[in-house]
């Protein structure tokens, strides 16, 4: 029952979709059908991703006024504990948008890694298409000369795991100094992520480093965005 529920509500669909974008969207390639259904996908989930943002904003201005708060009563943990849950509840923190988000893009990884690991051919995906999706024919599973169905991939691992580091330097720059607890997840996290995507078929690679993309592109609109909106401060005469 379940693996029936699996195929019908969630494999099948997202089988046809990729299909449908390798004919008619990716010029019959299917790394860029991959591409295209990640950016489909990060723009269905839009709305979660802004709010997701928009709450880490909060959670900001939450957390730097629990410090001032905090430091109203140094020697009082119950006064302290009671005015951090004032101010959550003032900011109305939760994560429940970036919840959905991650939860969703967890869900589909894990279906096109099914896809993947069981190939791609003619018999499979004429068995799995719907009516009214064409069949392709013969899939091209040829990615700017790397083979997306490929485990041990070092170069689209190594290619995503140091975007990964960049972007978690380039979100701590303002941070002064790196403690022993920072300096593991700027080293390890990323390392973590290579091992673990050149144990994968390449495509996970490509979804990942493309969902990356996509956030840090919507990350830079949300700051333009509060930039273009930021009240200007009024100049002492």
């Amino acid at each position: 029952m379940l693996s029936l529920i699996w195929f019908t509500f969630l494999y099948q669909p997202l089988f046809n979709i990729l299909i449908w974008l390798y004919s008619n969207v990716a010029g019959n390639n299917l790394g860029w059908a991959v591409v295209w259904l990640t950016v489909l996908l990060r723009v269905l989930l839009l709305p979660f991703t802004i709010i997701s943002e928009f709450t880490a904003l909060r959670h900001s201005q939450a957390n730097d006024e629990a410090k001032k708060a905090m430091a109203a009563y140094p020697h009082d943990r119950i006064a302290q504990q009671a005015a951090v849950r004032k101010i959550m509840r003032k900011y109305h923190i939760s994560p429940w948008a970036k919840v959905v988000s991650l939860g969703v893009q967890l869900l589909v990884f894990i279906l096109l890694y099914q896809v993947f690991i069981g190939g791609i051919n003619g018999q499979r995906v004429f068995k799995t298409l719907y009516q009214w999706i064409d069949f392709p024919g013969k899939i091209n599973t040829i990615f700017y000369g790397f083979e997306i169905g490929r485990v041990h991939d070092y170069f689209w691992a190594g290619a995503t795991a140091f975007y990964l580091l960049i972007s978690i330097v380039i979100e701590n720059k303002g941070r002064k100094g790196w403690d022993k607890s920072g300096m593991y997840f700027l080293l390890f996290f990323p390392l973590f992520t290579f091992v673990a995507l050149w144990y994968l078929p390449m495509v996970k690679s490509i979804f990942i480093l493309t969902t990356m993309i996509f956030s840090d592109i919507v990350s830079i609109v949300v700051i333009a965005v509060r930039w273009m909106f930021k009240p200007k401060e009024k100049t002492a005469h």
